[in-house]
Formats: C-alpha cells, sequence, structure tokens
C-alpha cells in the first residue's frame, strides 16, 4: 500500500532532482547543507499533507548530519554503514528472552529457536559494516548458551559427569562441578568452555553471526 500511495511522493522527488531513498512509509532525503535540509523538509512535508493527504509525524520527522541520522535500523559512520544502538539494544534484548534461564524448554528448542531469530536479523542486518562486532556478539551469545546448560544439569554429579562426557579432564571436571560460583560466571570457566566448545556448539545448531556475515561478504 505504501509504493501504491507514495509512487506520486517518488516521482516528485525525481523531478526535483533530490538524492533519497524510501522504504514503505519512512524515507530519507539527502541535501548539501542544514538550511537546504530545513527548506526541503518544509516543502515536502506541505506536499505530503496538501497533495497526498497523509500526515507526517514530527516526531520523527528531522533535519540533522547523516552522522547522526538514523534509517531502518541503521546509521552511518564516517562512510560506514552500522547499527543503531536501539537496534543493538533490542537484538540484546531478544537474544536474553530466547536464552532466559527462567524459559523452560529443552535446549534443542532454545537452540533451534535462537538460531532462526539470529539467521534472519543477520539476513537483514549483515550489510553493515560491523565484522568485529559479530565476533564480539558471537563470544556473548555462546557464554549465554553455555550457561542455560549449566543451570539445565542442576547437580553437581550431572554436570561433573557431563563434563567428562565431554572429553574435560576428571580433576577439572570435579573442580568445576563442585563450584559456587553463579551460572554466568560459571560459562566462562575453562571447563565449561573446554566441554562445550565452540564446535559443539555449532553441531548442536547454534548460529555464528560472524560466519553469517562473513558468507554475506565474501560467499
Amino acid at each position: 500500500m505504501s509504493n501504491v500511495v507514495l509512487d506520486l511522493l517518488d516521482k516528485e522527488l525525481e523531478r526535483r532532482g533530490h538524492q533519497f531513498a524510501r522504504y514503505a512509509d519512512d524515507f530519507i532525503i539527502l541535501v548539501k547543507s542544514q538550511r537546504a535540509g530545513e527548506r526541503v523538509m518544509a516543502s515536502i512535508t506541505r506536499y505530503v499533507e496538501q497533495r497526498l493527504k497523509l500526515k507526517v509525524n514530527d516526531h520523527k520527522s528531522q533535519v540533522v548530519p547523516v552522522s547522526r541520522c538514523k534509517f531502518l535500523g541503521f546509521c552511518f559512520k564516517q562512510n560506514r554503514i552500522c547499527w543503531h544502538d536501539k537496534a543493538l539494544e533490542k537484538f540484546k534484548r531478544e537474544v536474553r528472552r530466547l536464552t532466559g534461564r527462567s524459559w523452560g524448554v529443552s535446549m534443542e528448542t532454545k537452540i533451534r529457536k535462537l538460531s532462526q531469530y539470529l539467521r534472519g536479523w543477520i539476513n537483514y542486518y549483515g550489510i553493515a559494516n560491523q565484522y568485529n562486532l559479530t565476533v564480539e556478539l558471537d563470544h556473548w551469545i555462546r557464554r549465554r548458551i553455555r550457561m542455560c546448560y549449566w543451570k539445565q544439569w542442576r547437580k553437581p554429579r550431572t554436570k561433573i559427569r557431563n563434563l567428562i562426557k565431554l572429553g574435560v579432564p576428571v580433576k577439572l571436571a570435579i573442580s568445576c562441578g563442585m563450584t559456587s560460583k553463579g551460572y554466568w560466571h560459571s560459562a566462562r570457566t575453562e571447563g565449561i568452555q573446554r566441554g562445550l566448545t565452540n564446535d559443539w556448539l555449532k553441531q548442536q545448531g547454534l548460529v555464528s553471526l560472524r560466519d553469517r556475515w562473513v558468507a554475506l561478504h565474501y560467499g
């Protein structure tokens, strides 16, 4: 519906020679100065409201430098496309929900649901130049998954038995299983990381943002 209704707007912007991008009802117009931006915004607002009979959202509309512009979850820094802080906050909030320790589902279900979200998210946001951040997020996500396993195993003897099955030396498995440290802190300990390795988590179906980013950019 947006493409039907706003087709006239696209043609008007093209007629005026503006550089612009539009997705649904969200659009950005690029100009050379603050003064030009204010003039164009006032003119286009009049066109949208008087000619197209639509209401422009005054709260979201603004004239700002490109470095302060948010568009479709992205921002622009030094000629680089980056994730906007709000988009990243929303992503982390959803990952916390999907890896919540109180969510009473199997780890198989938890990893499957999380990986579905991660795959869809990076397929959209992967165009950003944020390789290093995908590596950091992968570390954080794997730590949360290790925390979930550690909580699910609950009893010390179960933890020790499972770590030994995963190849952790007996002495280290016992030390790790008997610890009084909390789940989040324990997720970074040597025993858990040697047992629940990155490769093992990948075998369980956990998607890597870093791997998906590399595939999107380099094939």
